[in-house]
């Protein structure tokens, strides 16, 4: 995806992550119902090339763009999948390709999110990795799957047959729609993306804590009550000894690193005299 394109998909992701930690719209009902409207709305831009030029075209204003979007959709979506797209075109993104990846990838975190909220995403990302290496195994079932010019329905019935209610609700909705819109017949490796993905989504759960010496449960549990409201979400705690930091405590939590260490501010400390 190009920069243009990832910077309208941040603005519109950092949106949704605030749907997400709100109590009121962060159901796991509504995520899941967002999820699919986003998918929905995917697959007609997919069908329809013309839409998606006019959508991400340079030449048009912002304002027209968003207008578009809200004469197609307003009446057919909930407002936070509306809001969502018009954030993307707004920004505006470089290609009509990156718009039906950007919304797709919408799609699948507002998924991830509803199986975080009704405490299935570690099973999700299970459910999603051991079908990935079915995949592998059976290469005919990935062709049938992957197979385009099959009639989709013929498709969702080999699925369903397949994993039957095997599956957590988002890993099948998940595959539903990766077999709904195959672009490619390597089907194993989306479903391990969206293996992947899961597992980066319950990463933003846990902080990861390294201590100079270990940390009672009580500690824990306090530490991850100041981090859950930090973040909007609920936080559990992993810890680590490190004597190393000497004191304070380090935290990752996803991407984000919080360095509290006293090591840290000594080398601070040393690095501000002059040499």
């Amino acid at each position: 995806m190009h920069s243009a394109s990832q910077s309208a998909l941040n603005h519109a992701d950092d949106q949704l992550e605030q749907v997400i930690s709100d109590e009121g719209t962060g159901s796991a009902e509504h995520l899941a119902q967002v999820s699919q409207e986003l998918y929905a709305v995917a697959a007609v831009l997919g069908e329809h090339i013309e839409l998606r030029r006019h959508l991400v075209d340079p030449t048009g204003s912002a304002s027209l763009r968003r207008s578009l979007v809200e004469n197609l959709f307003s009446e057919k979506v909930d407002q936070t999948t509306l809001q969502l797209l018009t954030t993307l075109v707004e920004t505006r993104l470089t290609s009509p390709t990156d718009l039906v990846e950007a919304v797709e990838i919408l799609g699948r975190t507002a998924a991830l999110a509803s199986a975080e909220k009704d405490d299935s995403l570690s099973d999700t990302e299970d459910d999603l990795f051991r079908f990935g290496r079915i995949l592998q195994r059976e290469p005919q079932l990935r062709t049938l799957l992957a197979d385009s010019s099959a009639p989709v329905d013929k498709r969702l019935e080999l699925l369903s047959g397949v994993v039957g209610e095997k599956l957590t609700p988002t890993a099948y909705r998940l595959l539903e729609q990766t077999v709904r819109h195959p672009y490619s017949k390597a089907l194993d490796h989306a479903a391990e993306r969206l293996a992947d993905a899961a597992a980066a989504r319950r990463d933003r759960s846990i902080a990861r804590v390294v201590a100079p010496i270990a940390l009672s449960d009580e500690q824990e549990e306090r530490l991850g009550d100041v981090l859950s409201r930090l973040y909007g979400r609920s936080i559990s705690v992993q810890s680590d000894v490190d004597p190393d930091i000497l004191g304070g405590l380090v935290v990752r939590v996803g991407g984000e690193l919080l360095d509290g260490s006293v090591a840290r501010h000594l080398r601070g400390a040393a690095d501000a005299f002059p040499t």
